[in-house]
């Protein structure tokens, strides 16, 4: 089991900065990426970045440029630095861990593992 905490999410204006944490505990030798997704009211949820075990990232084309995930993996924590956020940005914010090996980063049905979500607002 691997359990998940998220932190860091508020309300901010338009252009501000945030940073995102999620801490990670449990069976961490068993995860090979960790990833941030968000969902805003009405819409799915959708996936944001990922970073895999070997350092790789990814990121979906609407925060290219502008968020930056990373990890210390000596402390199981993930980072999102979230800059110049816009009001399209503004979701409940999901730290998600896999073990699976196979599928899409951006397809919620393969992650394993959730939190509890941290939710960002941002307003114009």
């Amino acid at each position: 089991q691997v359990q998940l905490v998220e932190s860091g999410g508020g309300s901010v204006q338009a252009g501000e900065s945030l940073t995102l944490t999620c801490e990670a505990s449990g069976y961490m030798y068993t995860i090979n990426r960790m990833s941030w997704f968000r969902q805003a009211p009405g819409k799915e949820r959708e996936g944001v970045a990922a970073i895999y075990t070997t350092g790789y990232a990814y990121y979906d084309d609407s925060v290219k440029g502008r968020f930056t995930i990373s990890r210390d993996s000596a402390k199981n924590t993930v980072y999102l630095q979230m800059n110049s956020l816009q009001p399209d940005d503004t979701a409940m914010y999901y730290c998600a861990a896999s073990s699976l090996q196979y599928g899409s980063w951006v397809s919620a049905a393969r992650y394993n593992y959730w939190g509890q979500g941290t939710r960002v607002t941002v307003s114009s």
